[in-house]
């Protein structure tokens, strides 16, 4: 398989998400593509820092994460003037 096949088949895997899927896909490659770039980062964590991140990992790997955008409405209608 050549380059040109390679991103046709990636296009059309991506092209065919739905949006919610999409930005988890972008989300994980913008990660992979800034770990090759911010490695020093992550050396000058402390112990406690990387076991932190660690668990995070591992929480979001179990299922306990809220999105983002749900946290935001909560306390959007919690603190709104209405």
């Amino acid at each position: 398989m050549d380059t040109a096949e390679l991103k046709l088949m990636l296009f059309r895997k991506i092209d065919s998400l739905d949006l919610e899927k999409l930005q988890e896909v972008y989300g994980l490659v913008e990660n992979y593509l800034n770990s090759h770039i911010d490695m020093e980062e992550w050396s000058v964590l402390s112990n406690e820092q990387k076991q932190g991140l660690y668990d995070a990992i591992s929480e979001i790997d179990k299922g306990n994460w809220i999105a983002h955008e749900d946290v935001m409405e909560k306390y959007r209608k919690k603190y709104s003037d209405e």
